[in-house]
């Protein structure tokens, strides 16, 4: 039987299945997880810059702002370092933000709140990471300048501001759990994937909330990048899946 639909019917306002298979991911459309790849090692590398940043933390020097800021003069180069890492992968989580919120809407259906869910916890990431690098210039050309043009006082206060706010990965454990909630419970990626979102993210958002906030530093990145890994390289038979979905046809099965 032939499931054209004749001129002038309400099907003349339904989207093709061709036109619904290209809008949903495949295994040739997948930027977006490769981005997400770039911005996993940015994660780890910034989180690697940012802990030789220890001047504020170094026992012979907590309490003096002068001898703090002395150390942080021969830190320049990890948190140029750190600034650098940590911005370049902005750009490219926010491409795998919003591709990992399509590629779970395409498996899940419009009315499932985990694509949000993934993309707003990313979003916070991105926001604390941009927070987190804000006084940066500030720093790196003041440990340059001659001494007297730099406040001690300002030195501590960067110091401490570089050692908490980008450690604030809390967000990655939201947007892993969704995609946990995706793979264990409806089978909408790779079952390893949901349960590596369910139990990294569960660590990620347990010590976010926790005085221990910033450890999370240490999970988040990490599931970022299996994750990302993940889509690009281990995802066909979901995508399949996915795309027999958004066409309204079963996979394995003709519209004719």
């Amino acid at each position: 039987m032939s499931s054209t639909i004749q001129p002038g019917t309400a099907g003349d306002w339904a989207p093709s299945a061709a036109a619904a298979a290209s809008a949903t991911p495949g295994p040739g459309r997948r930027w977006w997880a490769l981005a997400g790849v770039g911005a996993g090692i940015a994660g780890i590398g910034g989180v690697i810059a940012n802990l030789g940043i220890s001047a504020v933390y170094d026992e012979d020097a907590i309490g003096d702002a002068v001898a703090v800021t002395d150390n942080m003069r021969d830190m320049v180069g990890e948190i140029l370092a750190f600034h650098v890492l940590t911005l370049a992968g902005l750009p490219l989580l926010a491409v795998f933000a919003a591709g990992l919120a399509r590629r779970l809407r395409a498996g899940l259906g419009p009315a499932s709140l985990a694509p949000t869910v993934a993309l707003v916890g990313l979003v916070l990431v991105m926001v604390a990471q941009l927070m987190g690098t804000s006084l940066d210039t500030e720093i790196i050309f003041g440990l340059q300048a001659p001494e007297d043009e730099l406040a001690p006082e300002f030195a501590v206060t960067v110091g401490h501001w570089l050692g908490t706010v980008p450690w604030v990965w809390i967000g990655a454990g939201m947007s892993a759990l969704a995609v946990g909630v995706a793979g264990v419970r409806h089978r909408a990626v790779p079952r390893w994937l949901g349960w590596a979102g369910l139990v990294l993210g569960l660590a990620t958002l347990l010590l976010g909330i926790s005085p221990l906030q910033y450890m999370a530093a240490f999970f988040g990145p990490l599931w970022l990048l299996a994750t990302a890994l993940g889509f690009a390289f281990g995802d066909r038979r979901t995508q399949g899946s996915a795309s027999g979905t958004a066409t309204g046809v079963p996979a394995g099965h003709s519209a004719g």
